[in-house]
């Protein structure tokens, strides 16, 4: 069994900061890529930010330059760090990683954790 726990939503105002993690724990052989996406009300759920084993990184254009995405391998866990916050990146923020669990290598599976809100407002 595999579970991640995301850590860090809240509310923030306009023009603040949040850091976001998420740890992975269980029967975890390797992990591959780990990222983070968001649903916004109303909205279908997308990608924010992911980054690879080997720390190559990938975001949404709309938050380059304000988001970022970094791991500890060590630890399992993956952090976003979100600087100059717009209520416009309201929404419930979920991890994501692609896993090999002790139990079957060969394969890869999607984990999700279960959801943080993030509220930006005044």
């Amino acid at each position: 069994q595999v579970q991640l726990v995301e850590s860090g939503g809240g509310l923030v105002q306009p023009g603040g900061s949040l850091r976001l993690s998420c740890a992975a724990s269980g029967s975890i052989f390797s992990i591959n890529r780990m990222g983070w996406y968001r649903q916004g009300p109303g909205q279908q759920r997308e990608l924010v930010a992911s980054i690879t084993s080997a720390g190559n990184t990938n975001y949404a254009d709309s938050v380059k330059g304000r988001f970022t995405i970094s791991r500890d391998n060590a630890k399992n866990t993956v952090y976003l760090q979100m600087n100059v916050l717009k209520p416009e990146d309201t929404a419930v923020y979920y991890c994501n990683a692609l896993i090999r669990t002790t139990g079957s290598i060969v394969y890869q599976y999607n984990y999700w954790g279960q959801g943080t809100q993030v509220t930006v407002s005044s």
